[in-house]
C-alpha cells in the first residue's frame, strides 16, 4: 500500500500565470471548474480501509486530482510542447494527439506543438526522423482511423540525446503516450533534466490495450479491445454451436493481465473457459482442461474457450528471449492446447470441429469507439493542464470515475492484474461455469 509521501506529484515550480481558461469561469459566483489545490482523491475509498489505517484523514494515502487550475507555471505565450507515441499500437492514439493538440491551441492559446516520430527514436538526429508541427487543420480528422499519425517503436533511448533534443527545439513540455516501457522512459527523461536543473515537464498518459497500470481503473484503448475481442468470441460460438463436437478457441491480447479476456468474456457470455496468466491450469488430470472440456461438450454439445496469450506459461518452452521493450517473448501456448484437444478427442475415437480464432492484431489497429474516444479527450485534456501547471514525472488517469495525477515512480513499480480472489474472476466463474481449480 502506498503511503501519502509515495503519491506526492513533482512540480517544476510555481505558478505565476493565469490560467487562459480562466474566461470559462468569468463571472459566475462559484468557481467549480478549476481544481482545489488543498483538495485529494482518497486512495481507499471504503470506511472499513479507513478505519484500519487508524490515522488523521489529512494523513491518509491521496492524489492530487486533474484537471485545470486557476494558475499555471508556463506562460502559453512562449511555450512549447512536445508530443510522442511509443510502444506497441493501441485503439485511441490518434484520438489522444488530436485532444492535445486541440486543447493546447483553442484553450490555453500555445501554437507551438512539435510531435516527434516513430517514439523515443524520434529525438535521436541520428535516426533521420523529422519532428511534425502538430496544428489544428492536421489533426482535425485523425480520430476516424487508428494507428497513430507519429508513428512508434519499441525500446529504449539514451536519455542525454532525448534531453539534447528537447532543449535544442526547446521544449517546455513533452507529454509521452505509451505503456509500461515509455513510462520507464519516461522516468529516465525526467532524471536527466533533474540533473541539469532543467525547468522542462514530463507528462505521461498511460497507454496499454493490457489494462495493466496500476493505481488506474481503465487504461484507455481497453474497452474498444475487449468489445472487439468479444465479437470474436461470438463467432467462435456460432461456429462451434453450429458444429457437431465442435470447439472455438479464441487467442486474445494479455501477456501479464487477463483483463481483455475476462472483460470480452463477460460481454456475451459464450464463453466455457477463460483461461488467463493468474490462473493457473492444468492441460491434463480429472480437473484439468482437456477432461473438463471433454464433460462440457458432452452435456451442451459444444463449447468455447478464451485463451489469454500469457496463459499456461508453465506447459511451454521458454523462449529465453526478449522484444524490443524487455518483455519476454512468450511460448505459443495456442499451439499447445489446441494439440492436446485434437490429441484427446482423436485418441477417444471421438469426433472434433475445432475453430482457432485469433484477432490479435486486428484488434489493435483499430480505431477507438465512442466511449474510448470520450475517455482519451478527456486524459488527454487533463495531461494538458497538468503539464501546463508544470507538473513533472507523473501520468494521468481516472481512478473510481475520478482524474488524477500519479507519481511515474509509482506505476512503473508493477503490474496491474487480475486478482483470482477478487469480484472480476468471481464474475467470471459466474458467467462460465467452469472449475474453480483446474489444476
Amino acid at each position: 500500500m502506498p503511503s501519502l509521501a509515495d503519491l506526492q506529484v513533482s512540480s517544476l515550480g510555481p505558478c505565476a500565470y493565469p490560467s487562459p481558461l480562466g474566461s470559462y469561469v468569468a463571472g459566475r459566483e462559484t468557481n467549480e471548474y478549476f481544481v482545489s489545490e488543498d483538495d485529494r482523491v482518497l486512495y481507499d475509498d471504503t470506511i472499513s480501509l479507513l478505519r484500519r489505517r487508524g490515522e488523521p484523514l489529512e494523513t491518509c494515502p491521496s492524489f492530487e486530482p486533474g484537471g485545470p487550475r486557476p494558475q499555471i507555471f508556463h506562460d502559453p505565450a512562449t511555450t512549447h510542447v512536445g508530443v510522442v507515441t511509443c510502444g506497441g499500437l493501441c485503439p485511441g492514439l490518434n484520438d489522444v494527439i488530436r485532444a492535445v493538440t486541440l486543447e493546447l491551441y483553442t484553450h490555453y492559446g500555445v501554437t507551438q506543438v512539435t510531435g516527434f516520430r516513430n517514439g523515443y527514436a524520434g529525438f535521436d538526429p541520428a535516426h533521420g526522423f523529422e519532428p511534425v508541427d502538430l496544428t489544428p487543420a492536421l489533426v482535425g480528422s485523425i480520430n476516424e482511423r487508428g494507428g497513430t499519425i507519429l508513428g512508434t517503436s519499441r525500446g529504449a533511448q539514451d536519455p542525454v540525446v532525448i534531453v539534447d533534443r528537447l532543449v535544442a527545439l526547446g521544449i517546455d513540455a513533452l507529454i509521452v503516450i505509451g505503456g509500461d516501457g515509455s513510462m520507464h522512459g519516461a522516468h529516465r527523461i525526467v532524471e536527466e533534466i533533474t540533473r541539469r536543473g532543467l525547468p522542462i515537464g514530463v507528462v505521461g498518459i498511460p497507454k496499454t490495450i493490457d489494462n495493466d497500470i496500476p493505481h488506474i481503473g481503465q487504461s484507455f484503448g481497453f474497452a474498444t479491445a475487449f468489445g472487439e475481442a468479444s465479437k470474436a468470441i461470438a463467432a467462435a460460438h456460432v461456429e462451434a454451436e453450429s458444429a457437431y463436437n465442435g470447439v472455438g478457441l479464441v487467442k486474445v491480447m494479455g501477456r501479464h493481465a487477463g483483463f481483455i479476456a475476462c472483460y470480452a468474456a463477460l460481454a456475451n457470455h459464450d464463453a466455457d473457459f477463460v483461461l488467463i496468466p493468474e490462473v493457473p491450469f492444468s492441460l491434463h488430470g480429472e480437473n484439468g482442461l482437456v477432461r473438463s472440456l471433454e464433460r462440457r461438450v458432452r452435456e451442451r454439445g459444444s463449447a468455447v474457450i478464451v485463451l489469454a496469450e500469457g496463459a499456461g506459461q508453465e506447459h511451454t518452452l521458454a523462449t529465453g528471449r526478449s522484444d524490443a521493450s524487455g518483455n519476454s517473448r512468450l511460448g505459443d501456448i495456442a499451439t499447445i492446447v489446441r494439440e492436446a484437444i485434437e490429441k484427446d478427442f482423436h485418441d477417444r475415437g471421438e469426433e472434433l470441429t475445432l475453430k482457432f480464432l485469433d484477432p490479435g492484431y486486428g484488434i489493435r489497429a483499430v480505431p477507438a469507439d465512442p466511449s474510448d474516444s470520450v475517455y482519451c479527450a478527456r486524459l488527454a485534456q487533463v495531461a494538458v493542464h497538468a503539464a501546463m501547471a508544470g507538473r513533472t514525472d507523473m501520468v494521468v488517469g481516472r481512478r473510481r470515475h475520478r482524474f488524477v495525477h500519479v507519481p511515474i515512480p509509482l506505476v512503473i513499480e508493477r503490474r496491474h492484474s487480475v486478482n483470482p480472489e477478487g469480484d472480476l474472476w468471481l464474475s467470471v466463474l459466474e458467467s462460465t461455469s467452469q472449475p474453480l481449480d483446474m489444476r
